[in-house]
């Protein structure tokens, strides 16, 4: 097998949270693989896995597996420590095709905790990298553990029977959303128990604690004890022998008891060694609050938590807080202890935690728990994620990330929590998108700005672009109920400027104000206005209000009420004035109801009424509207179909693979395409290229020109120079279009020879194109998002335009719509205005292909498609370009732990 698809080192956790490493096995592991067969397997197991009691069995698998590198075989260990505690291999057959036979071991004392599992998983990604299509293993009829393994790994499984054994055939179907679920279970289930002696543990060491008042380690040890921590709490320092009168050990092996959880507080050149230290003791989880790590900390830091099975806050963190009754840690050095409740918190910047808790308290929303995640080097908003989604308590969850560990798997999971709970975040870093142009227009344009909004649109994540908006969100998804997703708004307001400005705010948001009915107005003091935004005058009454409130809730037109109130001379007890009617009222009605209040001092908190439920009162009409916008944004979002994924028949994988392996075997630095070879690639996965023919001189192209007169728009065609490294034919005057002979042919391609002189290679000669509404279609891999595919306006204004659309690949039969529904020009494609309609489905089909394109073949740095001309009877490709580099196949779903960057480590 070609060593680009040699298997990858991971470490990934089991069932019950372990941590093991899983890497190739080598030479270097004969005794290790012995030793798993004579010391780790019992006779019975022995006999299961060679069919049979043979002395030399074992000794011959061993040469087999760490033998010299043989093409076709793939074979991996997990180790747990220097522990090899299971091997899983596969060698390639010579019938069938694309076929390998499995076998794997796992020692005794290891069964049930997911070791097989987890190295099949491994091995079929591994497989399938190497061109693998299914997998073959003979078993004894009575290997009932054997048999669980593929009955539980969520892919197809034909069994065959003879003679007291089964033949089974695994077929590794890549498209299997089945497969991607069961690996989702089984990773949740491992995640969630890994987390437990983090989030709930029975017992904290303050490693670093000091006797000096304000010290970090003094003041979490302090919020420890004063918060009520069910469990035993101590402090480690080898410097002190108390602090407020309780004992203090000079090591965590020391202590009478081994800790669930450690919180460091030490100085950066000591991390690596107290957590080797807490490791070997048994602690299962870290909290470092210690900063400036240097890479060779760091990567001690590391390399304790994965040997010894610890799962690792930090380090730079603000610490954490649990105020389950069970558990009510707090183990932060912000200034105030979190209020209980039911909202999950997780941010990377300490300085923003502490800001969001004190909006939180603000509003009276407690938390369920708390994470400061710091430099991020394990646990990230994915692991707190799925900690939520399982806990039983949380109902709301709040993110600030930075960067991303695993952008796909994170938005598989949030799109899958956020359809129980809502999932808010801060849009950080929105600048960087300044800071990445690209050598070339449409994918490369797309920034991590344009990046990070398709994976929060595409997860269901409700993206704010400051605390203050986050929380006004929050606000109003913790207390009310959704509006329906057209997000029609009733405003009412007892003054007509405040109205007007709300109304404003509504329309900016993307919201509507529909038409009321008249039958409002017998609500309504003499004077008022029934239209929408409603005015009711300074001289309307609580209960005149109150009527109007439950009028407008009956209003079939109105979503949701947004009610507007100044203080006047009318009413200068505000709580005897229209007030009194939101409070006598209630909170939860058939649609949400939310009120601005413009003498309020904060800018958003709630308000109890009668019902006992929350009112969100907010300072300004702008915050008010965007948390509406906010919450219709997630009633359409949740009132889509699941996404299915979609489909494009007819791609032929194996000779896009085959092109793009022999072209990366000739030109390993990668790079741009030659047109003929983008040509190839792009048809094997049926994107409409218009007819291309090379011309290496000027008599190939007056020829092949005369066969093309009859072709093109009005007998006329195009010739385009190319040269290596060619990025803008027309910024370059690369490009005529238009000739109508051979002799204009032939004077174009000698003015191409007098301007580019030796670098010019040839040219492409094409028939000219019927017009139509130009497009761009595009993918870029992104290094951590992976691939994304772009759609927008096209030809040379295409960067001056700016109008783009951009969803993560895969794609789903819904982002095929809203790709195109998002744009500006939407009008022009959809036929509005009297124009007709271009060939929507033709658009789709080009979209659907680049994005099975890009996940085939994840070599594809990038591919311009530009312009796509459409028109109402099809599309058609008149212009590409395809880079290629050199990368190893990466599966976004498969399990392993992440590992921190080198940026992130410094």
């Amino acid at each position: 097998m070609a060593t680009s698809h040699a298997p990858q080192t991971a470490e990934a956790l089991l069932a019950d949270g372990t941590t093991i490493e899983i890497r190739p096995l080598g030479p270097q592991d004969h005794q290790a693989v012995l030793g798993l067969y004579t010391d780790g397997m019992s006779e019975e197991s022995l006999r299961m896995r060679f069919f049979g009691i043979s002395r030399n069995a074992p000794t011959q698998a061993a040469d087999w597996l760490c033998g010299p590198p043989r093409p076709g075989l793939l074979a991996l260990g997990a180790w747990a420590g220097e522990e090899l505690v299971g091997e899983a291999d596969c060698e390639l057959l010579d019938e069938p095709p694309e076929t390998a036979e499995l076998a794997l071991a796992v020692a005794d004392r290891w069964h049930h905790r997911g070791v097989a599992t987890l190295l099949v998983e491994h091995l079929v990604h591994a497989a399938r990298a190497a061109g693998i299509r299914s997998f073959e293993a003979d078993t004894l009829f009575g290997n009932r553990a054997v048999h669980g393994v593929f009955a539980a790994l969520g892919l197809p499984v034909h069994r065959s029977f003879t003679q007291g054994e089964v033949r089974l055939r695994v077929l590794l179907d890549e498209s299997a959303e089945q497969y991607r679920t069961a690996v989702d279970v089984r990773g949740r289930q491992a995640d969630v128990a890994s987390m437990a002696a983090l989030l709930r543990p029975a017992s904290v060491a303050v490693i670093g604690a000091s006797r000096r008042e304000g010290s970090v380690g003094r003041t979490v040890l302090g919020k420890i004890r004063r918060g009520a921590f069910t469990g035993k709490v101590w402090a480690v320092n080898p410097y002190a022998e108390e602090i407020d009168g309780e004992p203090v050990y000079p090591s965590v092996g020391l202590l009478p008891e081994v800790p669930d959880l450690a919180v460091l507080a030490v100085p950066a050149a000591a991390v690596g060694e107290t957590a080797e230290e807490c490791g070997a003791t048994g602690v299962r989880a870290l909290v470092v609050l210690t900063s400036g790590l240097g890479p060779q900390d760091a990567r001690r830091l590391m390399r304790a938590c994965r040997r010894h099975s610890m799962r690792l806050v930090g380090p730079n963190s603000l610490g954490i807080a649990q105020t389950d009754s069970g558990v009510r840690l707090d183990a932060e050095f912000g200034e105030a202890f979190p209020l209980p409740g039911t909202a999950g918190v997780a941010v990377q910047s300490g300085g923003v935690g502490i800001a969001l808790l004190e909006r939180l308290a603000w509003l009276g929303v407690g938390v369920s728990s708390f994470v400061s995640l710091g430099d991020k080097y394990d646990v990230s908003g994915n692991d707190l994620l799925q900690w939520w989604e399982a806990d039983g308590r949380t109902d709301l969850a709040l993110l600030h990330l930075e960067s991303f560990g695993s952008p796909r798997a994170f938005a598989r999971t949030a799109r899958r929590v956020t359809r129980s709970i809502p999932v808010l975040t801060v849009d950080a870093g929105r600048s960087d998108a300044g800071r990445r142009g690209a050598a070339s227009h449409t994918a490369a344009a797309a920034t991590p700005t344009v990046t990070r909004e398709a994976l929060f649109r595409q997860a269901g994540i409700t993206a704010a672009r400051s605390i203050d908006e986050l929380v006004a969100a929050a606000a109003l998804l913790h207390a009310q109920p959704l509006p329906a997703p057209r997000g029609a708004v009733a405003v009412v307001s007892n003054a007509g400027g405040i109205g007007i400005l709300a109304a404003d705010a509504c329309a900016e948001a993307g919201l509507v104000l529909p038409e009321l009915s008249q039958e409002i107005a017998e609500w309504l003091p003499p004077g008022a206005s029934v239209r929408n935004p409603v005015d009711t005058t300074a001289a309307v009454g609580p209960e005149e209000l109150t009527h109007l409130l439950r009028a407008l809730e009956r209003e079939a037109a109105v979503d949701a009420i947004l009610v507007c109130l100044v203080p006047t001379a009318l009413s200068a007890n505000r709580h005897d004035g229209p007030v009194r009617a939101l409070l006598e009222g209630p909170a939860r009605r058939r649609v949400p109801i939310a009120a601005v209040l413009l003498d309020q001092q904060v800018p958003v908190r709630y308000l109890t009424c009668a019902d006992g439920g929350a009112l969100p009162v907010y300072s300004d009409t702008v915050a008010a509207a965007q948390a509406f916008a906010h919450a219709r944004d997630r009633a359409r979002w949740l009132a889509e179909p699941a996404p299915v994924p979609v489909d494009a028949p007819g791609c032929d994988r194996r000779t896009a693979r085959s092109l793009v392996d022999g072209w990366l075997t000739a030109h390993p630095e990668g790079g741009w395409l030659d047109p003929l070879s983008t040509a190839d690639l792009l048809e094997s996965y049926g994107l409409p290229l218009t007819t291309s023919v090379w011309a290496r001189d000027e008599h190939t192209a007056a020829v092949t020109a005369a066969g093309l007169f009859r072709l093109g728009h009005e007998g006329k065609v195009a010739l385009k120079a190319y040269w290596p490294g060619q990025v803008h034919k027309s910024a370059a005057g690369a490009v005529r279009t238009g000739l109508a002979t051979e002799a204009e042919v032939r004077a174009a391609y000698r003015e191409f020879t007098q301007k580019f002189g030796a670098e010019l290679a040839g040219a492409v000669v094409q028939p000219m194109a019927a017009p139509g509404l130009e497009l761009l279609a595009g993918v870029v891999q992104d290094q951590v998002f992976g691939p994304l595919v772009v759609l927008g306006l096209g030809g040379t204004a295409a960067d001056v335009l700016a109008d783009r659309a951009a969803r993560l690949a895969p794609l789903s039969e819904r982002d095929l719509t809203t790709m195109v529904t998002q744009l500006r020009s939407a009008p022009l494609l959809l036929g509005q205005g009297g124009r007709q309609a271009v060939d929507l489905a033709a658009v789709r089909s080009v979209l659907a292909r680049l994005s099975r394109l890009a996940e085939d073949v994840p070599e594809l740095a990038e591919a311009d498609l530009n312009p796509v001309i459409v028109r109402p009877d099809g599309a058609l490709c008149v212009d590409a370009r395809v880079r290629l580099e050199a990368r190893p196949s990466y599966d976004p779903y498969l399990r392993r732990l992440r590992r921190p960057t080198a940026a992130e480590e410094q």
